[in-house]
């Protein structure tokens, strides 16, 4: 009975640790998230130079 407790708390232990690892982002999943920020930041920086474009036309 007390080996099935630690054979059993063995397992739950290596399965919350597998579960923590894998939450942890990756080098590819950095770089994707630094991409979609920098093309929003220019996406902004359009948009605000077409802003500043429109308001010298009026």
């Amino acid at each position: 009975m007390k080996l099935n407790k630690i054979i059993l708390t063995a397992l739950l232990s290596a399965f919350l640790l597998t579960g923590l690892s894998a939450c942890e982002k990756g080098p590819a999943e950095k770089a994707g998230k630094a991409i979609d920020d920098a093309a929003s930041d220019v996406a902004d920086s359009a948009d605000d130079a077409a802003d500043a474009v429109k308001e010298k036309m009026e």
